[in-house]
């Protein structure tokens, strides 16, 4: 057993389970909770460990994560059917008057975990020390299918690896109907609303605003690897270089559709993400997520979670694209509020590489269609709206409904539609709905933008702020093609207006709902993240 990487400290002890609890007056006293990454050291590790698996001396690995080297050495154990012991003398410490169990427990981050070959230690060692990493034996691979924790030469732990990384209890706990306060229906009058006015106040809202403050920050590039950049495509797209393929990922989730639904609200969670990877041209084939709740020991609480669980698994076999792990952060409550149930799925998808379809308008004369059409804007769906957050400042009703096998037609068609080179741009209309929608496909460097007219007898705001889903904004030089792929699939594909040069412009059956520049929501749109947080 090989330790590499960066000394153990005290940061992080506790993480995983701090994730997991609610919050007081007194949460200031967790902060050293949180780890303290180092990416350079994070770069060399990474590149270090490439290097060893080359050498055919490594025959395990794994990362110190949740719970450092308590869940590396037994899950390691435990999926390879054996035992493993270590001393913890040999464990790099940063820190001095360490506990076993604060080294066991300690969440430091830039630590890997290796098996080697007995007899090749000094192949990986070798390796290590060329990136200027420690590397040192702290234990060995017994057969007894036990993990012993020695320090000092006395046993301070043991355990059988099996029972304590795979054997987690079963819970179930009582659960009741989920907990929601929201009213099911609002009066009529309380939400109409202007459509000029409300669509610079959604773009602006923390939800929908550009998130290019924060991205920008970092290594968007991946090694060169990166297809498009943030905010260009619905999916991000990384290439596998000398393979002609790509991986596309997206990560979706809405904590106000799951308080209104949990099963629902989880379930378009799962066909979002799928949606915007085969908006890209991509096949989903694989998900994750990240469920965060708050007390399951509420009834109604962990009613929340049974519901969305059960939700997204429905979804999940719906579009084959199976749980391949996840992680669970619970007790989520501040002073006994808790907060909305959200489960945040991630969604990968595979497609050839190439240029991909990105989201802004790239010529002006080409129609504007929206792929799936006006249908399922229901006013009782309408309470869950980042329209009804932001400009209301109401929730009510049920998210917007959506029926599964639809919303496979729906990507069935955008993906034919992209393998056939059909599509000069796509976007799918999700947060703000189509309004939102157009403003983005607007914001390219190109400046160009959109007239639509929309034959529709739906109110005003009805219309350009609804948060139907399987619906895919796309503009074309080919609508008639474009139209008989839709219709193969049983899916409407209107024209619903043209490019332009510059501008933007919403009209419905000839009558002006809203007039904008584009410098002008371009600039609220990516200048409110940066006001909100400084």
């Amino acid at each position: 057993m090989i330790y590499v990487g960066a000394r153990t400290g005290r940061d992080g002890i506790h993480g995983a389970s701090m994730a997991s609890a609610e919050f007081t007056e007194e949460s200031k006293q967790k902060r050293p909770n949180v780890q303290v990454g180092d990416p350079l050291m994070e770069k060399l590790l990474l590149e270090a460990c490439l290097e060893a698996m080359q050498t055919g001396a490594i025959v395990g690995i794994q990362d110190m994560g949740a719970a450092g080297l308590t869940c590396s050495t037994c899950e390691m154990g435990s999926r390879g059917g054996v035992g493993i012991e270590i001393e913890l003398d040999r464990v790099p410490q940063r820190e001095t008057g360490m506990t076993p169990y604060e080294t066991m427990l300690s969440e430091s981050q830039e630590r890997m975990l290796l098996v080697a070959e007995k007899g090749r230690e000094e192949e990986v060692f070798r390796v290590f020390r060329k990136w200027g990493l420690e590397a040192v034996e702290i234990g060995v691979v017994t057969t007894d299918g036990r993990l012993r924790v020695k320090q000092h030469g006395v046993t301070v732990a043991e355990i059988p690896a099996h029972e304590l990384a795979d054997e987690a209890p079963l819970y179930d706990r009582p659960h009741t109907e989920p907990l929601r306060r929201a009213p099911m229906s609002v009066e009529r009058a309380s939400v109409l609303g202007d459509v000029q006015e409300a669509l610079p106040a959604l773009l602006a809202s923390p939800d929908s605003c550009s998130k290019r403050w924060i991205w920008e920050q970092y290594d968007y590039q991946v090694r060169t690897n990166t297809i498009a950049g943030p905010e260009r495509t619905d999916a991000a797209i990384i290439r596998i270089k000398e393979t002609g393929d790509a991986v596309a990922m997206s990560l979706d989730g809405n904590g106000r559709y799951c308080y209104l639904s949990p099963r629902e609200g989880a379930q378009l969670a799962v066909a979002e993400c799928c949606r915007n990877l085969s908006t890209v041209g991509a096949e989903p084939v694989a998900a994750t997520n990240c469920l965060n709740f708050g007390n399951p020991e509420r009834p109604e609480i962990m009613a929340q979670l049974v519901e969305a669980i059960e939700g997204m698994a429905e979804a999940c076999r719906f579009f084959d694209t199976p749980i391949t792990g996840g992680n669970v952060s619970l007790y989520n409550e501040t002073l006994g509020e808790g907060i909305y149930p959200t489960p945040v799925m991630g969604i990968v998808g595979l497609l050839k590489t190439a240029a991909p379809v990105t989201i802004p308008f790239k010529s002006p004369g080409r129609a504007v269609v929206l792929l799936g059409g006006i249908g399922g804007c229901d006013e009782t769906r309408f309470g869950g709206t980042g329209y009804a957050k932001e400009i209301l400042k109401q929730l009510w009703g049920l998210p917007p409904a959506l029926d599964l096998e639809r919303e496979k037609r729906v990507q069935s068609a955008i993906r034919e539609i992209v393998a056939a080179g059909l599509a000069e741009s796509a976007h799918d209309l999700s947060d703000g709905g189509l309004a939102v929608a157009l403003a983005e496909c607007s914001f390219g460097s190109a400046g160009i933008g959109a007239a639509i007219d929309v034959d529709s007898d739906l109110r005003p705001e009805m219309l350009a702020f609804h948060e139907a889903p399987s619906r895919i904004l796309i503009s074309t030089a080919h609508a008639g093609k474009v139209a008989a792929i839709a219709e193969k699939h049983g899916i409407e594909a209107p024209v619903v207006g043209v490019t332009i040069e510059k501008g933007m412009e919403i009209r419905q059956r000839s009558m002006t709902l809203g007039s904008w520049e584009i410098a002008t929501l371009r600039a609220v749109y990516h200048g409110a993240l940066e006001s909100y947080v400084r």
